[in-house]
């Protein structure tokens, strides 16, 4: 008697885990399961609003790759949304997009010329939906807007670079505080021992401070071809200060690995010359975890302030004269 008691106690357990399981089954659906959040315009169209929304399995029928699939999906809600919500789609009804392509984690966007002639505040809120709602995709770390087939430009007639997730700190709740900065950045050339201009256009947040601004875009590295990065990627940023014009940069100790290919002074006046072009800074400190006391590449002391020096900037060689060195004020000194 015992012996069929449990017998039957077995047989219950197994009808409850297959009906679990059957369960389990029917919840998902024709879904894959993967849950990303669509950034919406609000009502008012300022600000984003993100929504939940479930990638559908892709079709039998479909001969686009799961990561293809997903990106038409995701663009697909961009441009329309659902009846009940009370939102508006990121992507204007009167802009066409037109086809995209996925090259080395960079996913470029191709829209119609309807795209640029959008106002400021509209395009900043739809280039971070875009931002946010594809890098969600695994496979996806940049995204990069052209228009026409020309890359978009920015105030100063430069190609917006690629944007990351990170770019839209936060995520943008309210377009009143982001802006729009130009920043003037320095990188390596072609050779390692000059100083090259690069202008950039970034949206940011108002609450994060141009100093710590200039020193993320310059680890990001430039986006012009024949420019070279001064700065790892992966150098960290511990903390940003600034006092009497004085601006103090906490590294880790990522900073003192640089092993790129360039001249011992170009990643110091990297950092100094590209603060001094758009900021009242006319002098930087160094430290790496909190402490001044390293040599960076076995010559330069970090136990002092580092001045303007448009000597190391290509855009001024051969313009000095000998025993002259040109101050951050543009003056001259012996």
């Amino acid at each position: 008697m015992k012996k069929q008691k449990f017998m039957v106690f077995l047989l219950l357990v197994c009808l409850l885990i297959l009906t679990g399981c059957k369960g389990r089954r029917d919840i998902g659906g024709d879904t894959t399961g993967n849950v990303y959040k669509i950034y919406y315009l609000n009502s008012a169209m300022t600000r984003l609003e993100p929504q939940d929304y479930t990638m559908p399995e892709k079709t039998s029928e479909s001969d686009d790759t799961q990561l293809d699939w997903e990106i038409v999906k995701l663009m697909e809600q961009l441009k329309t949304v659902p009846k009940d919500l009370d939102r508006q789609a990121a992507v204007p009804d009167k802009v066409g997009f037109e086809k995209y392509k996925l090259e080395d984690k960079v996913l470029y966007l191709y829209f119609d010329n309807n795209y640029s002639m959008m106002n400021s505040t509209r395009e900043i809120l739809c280039r971070a939906s875009l931002v946010r709602t594809l890098t969600q995709i695994k496979g996806v770390d940049y995204v990069a807007v052209y228009t026409a087939d020309q890359p978009l430009m920015d105030s100063a007639g430069s190609p917006v670079r690629p944007m990351a997730n990170s770019d839209f700190i936060d995520n943008i709740s309210n377009v009143n505080s982001y802006e729009k900065t130009e920043l003037v950045l320095y990188f390596a050339n072609s050779t390692g021992d000059k100083l090259e201009r690069e202008t950039r256009e970034v949206v940011h947040s108002v609450n994060t401070s141009l100093e710590k601004l200039i020193v993320e875009q310059l680890i990001a590295g430039p986006s012009r071809v024949g420019m070279n990065p001064t700065l790892p990627k992966e150098t960290k940023l511990l903390n940003v200060s600034v006092n009497d014009n004085v601006c103090y940069i906490n590294f880790d100790s990522t900073f003192l690995n640089n092993t790129l290919e360039v001249k011992e002074y170009i990643p110091i006046y990297s950092i100094v010359n590209s603060l001094a072009a758009v900021t009242s800074i006319n002098k930087v400190q160094i430290t790496v975890n909190g402490s001044q006391e390293f040599m960076f590449r076995d010559s330069i002391s970090l136990n002092q302030l580092f001045e303007r020096n448009l000597d190391f900037n290509a855009e001024n060689a051969g313009t000095e004269k000998e025993g002259e060195t040109e101050t951050e004020t543009g003056g001259k000194q012996q």
